[in-house]
C-alpha cells in the first residue's frame, strides 16, 4: 500500500487527559507510526474533553460520554460510536479493552467488512478471578468485582468476533485462549514499551522535599490507580514492619481512584498513616523527579497484562520490589533488576527491608534494570510491531 494506513483507535479515556498504560500506548505508538499511519482516536468526553485536539500529530476526537462511573461512561461511550459506524471511515479500527464493541456490532449488524483488532492489555476475566480471591471485600470491591464480571463478558464477545487480537505479554496470550477459548492463530504480541529518553536516572531531588517530607531517610514509590487489583492494602501491612526497623522511610503513592478513600482510612488503621503521602496525578516532570528520587519502586499488584511502571521505574535505574505474579515476571527479573515474592505482606516488607539495608545492591539492580528495559522493551520497537499488525489486519478485507 502506497498510501498511509487509516487507523481508527477507540478507547474510552482521552490519551492527552489521561495516563494509564493505555493511553501511553496509544499516544507513543501513533507518534512514532505518523509518517506510515494516519491515526485518529477516538475518546469519550471525560475530564471536560469536548473539542477535537491534536497530539503530537495524533489527532483526538471527543464521542460522547458520561464522566461519572467508569462502566457507565464506557457503556455511553459505546453507544455514540456505533451511531458513527456510517460516518468514521478507516482501512482499520483497533479498540482498546471494551472501548469498541459497540462499533464492532454495529460493523457486523451492517456487515461491513472491515478488519477489527480487539486489543487486550490484562484479560478482564483474570482480573476478576485475582479480584474475588480477597479474603474480606469492601462493598466497593464486591461492586466493582460485579462490574468486571460483565466487562469480561464483553471483551470475551469482542475477542471472538475482532479479526485479529493484540495483547501485551505471553501470560495475556496464554489467558485468551483459557479463559475466553479464543483461536491462538488470531494473537499478536506487541509489548509496551518505554521512552528511555525520558524515564532516565537523575540527581535532581530536592524540589520534591516540600512533598515527601525533609525527614525522610528512605522514599519507596508506587504509582498506578487505586483499584483492587494494584494490592495496595498489601503495601499499607507491609510498611507496618518496615518501619519498625527504619522509622523515616516515606511510602509515596501516586495515583488515584475509587479505592483512595479507603487505603488512606486504611492507613490509619493500620497505625502508619503519617508514612503515606498520597499524592493523586502529578505532573509528568514531578513524576520523573519521584522516581529518580525512590529509593525502592514497590508494586503489590495481583495481576498485570505487563505492567508500564514496572518498566519507568526500570528505566530509572531503580530496583523494584513486586509479587511473582501474571506478567510481571516477564518484565522484572528476579534478584537481578528486582526482588519478586509471593503475595503476602511480610513477603513484601522483608524484601523492602533487603534493598534498604543494602545502598550497593540497590544501586546494582537499578542499573542492570536500564540495561534490561533499554534493550527489550522500547516504543520504537513496539510501534514496528504494532504496524506490521496493522497491516497484516489490513491485509485480510
Amino acid at each position: 500500500m502506497d498510501r498511509k494506513l487509516k487507523v481508527a483507535v477507540f478507547n474510552t479515556q482521552p490519551p492527552h487527559l489521561y495516563f494509564g498504560g493505555v493511553e501511553r500506548r496509544i499516544v507513543e505508538t501513533a507518534k512514532r507510526l505518523a509518517d506510515r499511519v494516519d491515526t485518529t482516536v477516538y475518546s469519550g468526553t471525560k475530564k471536560g474533553f469536548s473539542e477535537t485536539a491534536v497530539i503530537d500529530g495524533v489527532t483526538v476526537v471527543p464521542c460522547f460520554s458520561t464522566d461519572r462511573l467508569y462502566p457507565l461512561d464506557n457503556w455511553v461511550f459505546n453507544r455514540s460510536l456505533s451511531k458513527m459506524v456510517d460516518t468514521i471511515e478507516a482501512d482499520v479500527y483497533e479498540a482498546h479493552t471494551v472501548s469498541g464493541y459497540g462499533f464492532l456490532k454495529a460493523l457486523k449488524k451492517r456487515k461491513i467488512g472491515k478488519p477489527f483488532i480487539q486489543t487486550v492489555h490484562g484479560v478482564l476475566a483474570d482480573e476478576h478471578i485475582q479480584s474475588s480471591k480477597s479474603v474480606s471485600p469492601s462493598l466497593r470491591t464486591k461492586l466493582s468485582n460485579v462490574f468486571m464480571r460483565h466487562l469480561a463478558g464483553i471483551e470475551k464477545e469482542a475477542a471472538t468476533q475482532a479479526t485479529l487480537i493484540v495483547t501485551v505479554s505471553r501470560y495475556s496470550a496464554q489467558k485468551l485462549v483459557q479463559l475466553y477459548g479464543v483461536d491462538e492463530k488470531k494473537i499478536r504480541v506487541v509489548p509496551n514499551g518505554v521512552d528511555t529518553q525520558r524515564f532516565k536516572p537523575t540527581e535532581d531531588c530536592e524540589k520534591i522535599r516540600d512533598v515527601i517530607g525533609e525527614n525522610s531517610e528512605h522514599v519507596i514509590l508506587f504509582v498506578g490507580n487505586l483499584i483492587p487489583r494494584k494490592g495496595l492494602h498489601y503495601l499499607i501491612e507491609a510498611a507496618k514492619h518496615v518501619v519498625k526497623e527504619n522509622r523515616e522511610t516515606k511510602f509515596v503513592i501516586v495515583g488515584d481512584g475509587p479505592l483512595k478513600s479507603h487505603l488512606i482510612s486504611y492507613s490509619k488503621e493500620q497505625g502508619v498513616s503519617d508514612k503515606f503521602a498520597f499524592l493523586g496525578y502529578v505532573t509528568e516532570e514531578l513524576l520523573h523527579q519521584l522516581y529518580n528520587c525512590a529509593d525502592v519502586f514497590a508494586s503489590p499488584s495481583i495481576q498485570e497484562g505487563q505492567g508500564i511502571t514496572l518498566l519507568e521505574a526500570q528505566a530509572t535505574a531503580k530496583p523494584v520490589v513486586a509479587f511473582n505474579v501474571t506478567a510481571i515476571t516477564e518484565v522484572v527479573k528476579n534478584k537481578e533488576t528486582g526482588l519478586l515474592v509471593k503475595p503476602d505482606s511480610y513477603e513484601l516488607a522483608n524484601a523492602i527491608l533487603t534493598l534498604l539495608s543494602d545502598k550497593s545492591l540497590r544501586e546494582k539492580m537499578g542499573r542492570y534494570g536500564r540495561e534490561f528495559v533499554s534493550e527489550t522493551f522500547s516504543w520504537d520497537v513496539c510501534a514496528q510491531k504494532l504496524f506490521q499488525v496493522y497491516s497484516e489486519a489490513a491485509d485480510k478485507v
